[in-house]
């Protein structure tokens, strides 16, 4: 997939509708239930001790393991809105094979296994959801070893994947460093999820070969070093995901609108983009000189890619059409995950 997939229209914006905009991903669902990790990572800080091998933890899309050798193990997990399940058991869990091994591949590791935790007191809800995400196994081929059903209570879905990576080849969120570039790196090529108006499904239509080949491009990032950061674009949208991983690093932003990576459809405007989950969506953060060789990996891999801002020290997420700017974030007052570098 090449540039000329991302649509290139006129995104400029009155100085109220920027304002607009920049509130709307401050307090929007998929931003704000982040809120309760720093409080988590708060109370596990009693028994820091045990933490003596990890190199990443709370904070990142995985946490990392060293093992030795220089290898470390990813290891992340995700849990599926109720309401998905409710809507489509089958495309729930195909989705949960999508969002974990997101988690692993945006650290530039490689996913080796998944597991599941599943709930429901319906036979039939329990097959689909499996059915769902035997379909992702097929598609990036890697593959669900075993879990736990509960056949009582209210339906749920969670799943934990594993990977691995060179120590020396991670890709953090808490290492973006002011003067980096900003690139987003997106599969435009899919369409409006069917059971939900904030997602972009990107992955069902396309062969297993084309999409383990644009999963393979971000492990190739890393094995170049390439980036300083990076991030799986999740439920926060294209600005809140950048938002995260300024947060971590200490850092803030500045994003041209105009430069966003967008599906070539009319219906989705930069507003309701914001806000959406694109099933395939990365942003990194790359030095200069190297965001150029970065883009071309990942357009090689089939995802389309641009650079559409820069790092900052001042700890400020801006939005800005060229005339008129807004503060998204300031994160010497706001929080989203409230983990600091």
């Amino acid at each position: 997939m090449t540039d000329a997939a991302c649509r290139n229209t006129d995104r400029s914006e009155s100085g109220s509708d920027l304002q607009k905009l920049a509130d709307s991903v401050k307090t929007f669902d998929g931003t704000s239930r982040k809120s309760p990790i720093a409080s988590v990572s708060e109370i596990f800080k009693e028994v820091a001790d045990a933490y003596g091998g990890c190199v990443a933890d709370f904070g990142d899309d995985a946490a990392a393991i060293d093992i030795g050798n220089g290898d470390v193990i990813l290891f992340a997990a995700d849990g599926i809105w109720g309401r998905l399940i409710e809507k489509s058991p089958w495309w729930a869990g195909f989705t949960s094979v999508i969002v974990n091994i997101n988690d692993i591949v945006a650290m530039g590791g490689r996913p080796l296994a998944m597991v599941d935790v599943v709930s429901s007191t319906d036979s039939e809800t329990f097959k689909e959801i499996f059915k769902g995400m035997a379909e992702g196994v097929k598609k990036f081929g890697v593959p669900v070893v075993g879990g736990h059903t509960h056949p009582e209570g209210e339906k749920s879905l969670s799943v934990a994947v594993i990977g691995i990576a060179k120590k020396e080849h991670l890709i953090r969120s808490d290492s973006a460093k002011p003067g980096d570039l900003v690139i987003y790196a997106i599969d435009v090529d899919g369409r409006t999820g069917p059971n939900s108006p904030y997602s972009f499904e990107s992955v069902f239509s396309k062969t297993p070969e084309t999409i383990r080949k644009m999963y393979e491009a971000p492990q190739i990032i890393g094995q170049k070093k390439l980036a300083t950061a990076g991030k799986d674009i999740s439920n926060p949208g294209v600005i809140g995901t950048l938002g995260m991983l300024c947060e971590t690093s200490g850092v803030g932003a500045r994003i041209r609108l105009a430069d966003i990576v967008i599906p070539n459809d009319p219906e989705i405007t930069i507003e309701k983009w914001c806000l959406m989950h694109p099933g395939t969506g990365f942003v990194f953060t790359a030095a200069a000189g190297k965001a150029e060789e970065c883009m071309s990996v990942l357009r090689a891999g089939g995802m389309t890619a641009a650079i559409c801002g820069e790092i900052t020290a001042n700890k400020k997420v801006i939005i800005e059409n060229g005339l008129n700017s807004a503060i998204v974030f300031d994160f010497e007052k706001d929080k989203i995950t409230g983990i600091r570098k």
